[in-house]
C-alpha cells in the first residue's frame, strides 16, 4: 500500500503516519526524516542538501526528487509507505508520478480554530525539554519534571497563521490526485482513535 498524507500543520499527520505504519508494517516516510538520515550518514546528497539546511533554507526541487527518489527504492518500501510532507506541489507531484504510482492521498481536514486551539495549548519545558500541555501540567510546571514551561515560537498564533498561509494544499495539487480517482478526505477529530478508524475505512476501501 503506497499512501500520501496531507493536511495542515496541527493536524496530527505525523501521529496518524506512526499508527498506520506500525499496523500495516510499511515505513513513515517523511522528507525532515529523509534530510536529516542523508547529513548524519554524510551520504552524497546528504552532503548537498547540509548547507541549505544550516542555513534554514529549503532544499532545491531536483535535490529534495533525488533524496526522495532514493528512500524509496530502498528494500523496506519494496511493500508500500506512507510519505508525509512530499509532494507539496504539482510539480512535485508530477515528477513522484514518473517513478511510483500511489495507491490513496488522504487528506486530514481540520478547521483552522481547532489547530489554533490545539497548537496554542502546547508547551515545552525549559528542564527537560519534552513537549507537554497546558492540560497536564502541575501547579503551573512540567508533570513530569517539575520544570518552567514555555510558548515555542512555532506555537505563538501569529506564527501559526502564517504557517498555515504557506503550508496550504494547492488546488492544483488536489485536482491532480482526484482526476486520478485516488484523492480522499477525512475530518480530523480531537481523538487520535476515531481519526485513525476514519483513515483505516479508506486505506481498506
Amino acid at each position: 500500500m503506497k499512501l500520501l498524507l496531507l493536511g495542515p500543520v496541527g493536524c496530527g499527520k505525523g501521529t496518524q503516519a506512526a499508527i498506520i505504519s506500525k499496523n500495516y508494517n510499511i515505513p513513515h516516510i517523511s522528507t525532515g526524516e529523509i534530510f536529516r538520515w542523508n547529513v548524519q550518514n554524510n551520504t552524497e546528497l546528504g552532503q548537498l542538501a547540509k548547507p541549505y539546511m544550516e542555513k534554514g533554507e529549503l532544499v532545491p526541487e531536483n535535490l529534495t526528487f533525488k533524496l526522495v527518489s532514493d528512500r524509496l527504492s530502498k528494500e523496506d518500501c519494496k511493500n508500500g509507505f506512507i510519505l508525509d510532507g512530499y509532494p507539496r506541489n504539482l510539480e512535485q507531484a508530477k515528477a513522484l508520478d514518473q517513478i511510483v504510482q500511489l495507491d490513496k492521498v488522504i487528506m486530514i481536514h481540520i478547521t483552522e480554530e481547532i489547530i489554533l486551539e490545539r497548537l496554542g495549548t502546547r508547551r515545552m519545558c525549559s528542564q527537560c525539554k519534552q513537549p507537554t500541555n497546558i492540560k497536564w501540567l502541575v501547579d503551573g510546571k512540567c508533570e513530569k519534571c517539575g520544570g518552567e514551561v514555555y510558548t515555542r515560537e512555532d506555537d505563538k498564533p501569529e506564527v501559526i497563521k502564517n504557517r498555515l498561509e504557506k503550508q496550504a494544499v494547492s488546488k492544483e495539487l488536489i485536482e491532480f490526485f482526484e482526476n486520478k480517482g485516488i484523492f480522499y478526505t477525512i475530518e480530523s477529530t480531537n481523538e487520535v482513535e476515531k481519526t485513525y478508524a476514519r483513515i483505516d475505512e479508506v486505506i481498506k476501501k
